[in-house]
């Protein structure tokens, strides 16, 4: 059990929409964080708060008793954990490297079986929850990968996600993170049809919301990913960006090649993700794509935040929404 005596130095790699928020709840719960970003600019305010600048990831390594990475592409994950001056290079016999962005069954297994080789653990570890949830420590954190290690970090992982749970073997959190996106993509992309549906044949955006909320499906909150950006019309700033949708979902959508597994629904919202892409969204808010269906029908949905408000003050969101729920 890690207390104020025994708590690690704690090594943090990327340092951006979600990564920034992470390492400073770990400074603020009293960890010594050693941190690295490719801008040197990223880890200013973490320095003045205290954290040790890092050269590379190896020296984020060498000083670290576990490492955490949280970066936006594939290349840059092989870079940080296996270039020459990577994590790899680094790391310590006994040491733990928690992976926590979203990448590749593939790459899962070859960063797993390059650590094991150094005598050291690697898990993976994706993340869920958008920038909100990763500023109040409010993410899933889906861990696969050696439960001993999970079990002796636990606590560190609790600081950044107050959700965080072992879900098997190593790359069974990059599974449970591809499902979950699928879901989420696929379920995003009915409702906007449905919604606009209804809109389309003559009802008003935000009484319709309000009355599908108190069905079978809206009660679970299903609906209130409709909060931030699709109702209000603000897809500015990004709160997770296109571009990292749409690597999501294509790496998910290829596994389910590779395993014969049809996915009619996400495959259309990889589309509709892509024809987004292909208009130049790539850095605007992922939710920015159920514009599309909008644009379709020529309906255009926009709701006034304070009258959002007065219904979520009526009807308040879940207590673990991201977002909305109540802290205490």
């Amino acid at each position: 059990m890690i207390d104020d005596q025994t708590k690690p130095t704690v090594g943090f790699i990327g340092l951006g929409i979600m990564g920034g928020p992470m390492a400073s709840n770990l400074q603020k719960a009293g960890y010594q964080v050693v941190v690295n970003d490719s801008r040197r600019e990223a880890a200013d305010p973490h320095v003045q708060a205290g954290a040790i600048w890092a050269d590379t990831p190896r020296e984020v390594a060498s000083q670290s008793e576990v490492i955490f990475s949280c970066l936006p592409t594939i290349t840059a994950i092989e870079a940080v954990a296996l270039g020459d001056d990577g994590i790899i290079e680094g790391i310590r016999r006994g040491h733990v490297y928690f992976e926590m962005s979203t990448n590749s069954p593939e790459i899962v297994q070859r960063l797993h079986a390059a650590f094991a080789s150094r005598d050291a653990y690697m898990l993976d570890a994706p993340i869920s929850g958008g920038a909100k949830g990763a500023q109040r420590g409010r993410l899933g954190i889906f861990v696969g990968g050696d439960k001993t290690a999970f079990q002796r970090y636990k606590a560190v992982l609790k600081v950044m996600g107050d959700r965080p749970i072992h879900v098997g073997a190593v790359g069974a959190g990059l599974i449970t993170k591809l499902v979950h996106n699928c879901a989420s993509q696929t379920t995003q992309a009915a409702i906007a049809e449905v919604f606009v549906l209804g809109v389309k044949a003559g009802a008003e955006p935000l009484a319709l919301w309000e009355a599908i909320r108190q069905g079978s499906i809206g009660r679970r909150r299903t609906f209130d990913g409709l909060i931030d950006q699709f109702l209000p019309a603000q897809y500015e700033p990004p709160q997770a960006a296109l571009k990292i949708i749409h690597k999501d979902m294509t790496i998910a959508t290829g596994v389910a090649r590779a395993l014969g597994v049809p996915m009619r629904m996400a495959n259309l919202a990889l589309a509709d993700i892509q024809e987004a892409m292909n208009r130049g969204w790539t850095e605007r808010d992922c939710r920015s794509v159920m514009l599309l269906p909008q644009e379709r029908v020529g309906v255009q949905i926009k709701a006034d935040p304070n009258d959002i408000k007065a219904v979520l003050d009526r009807d308040p969101a879940a207590q673990s929404d991201t977002r909305y729920g109540n802290d205490g």
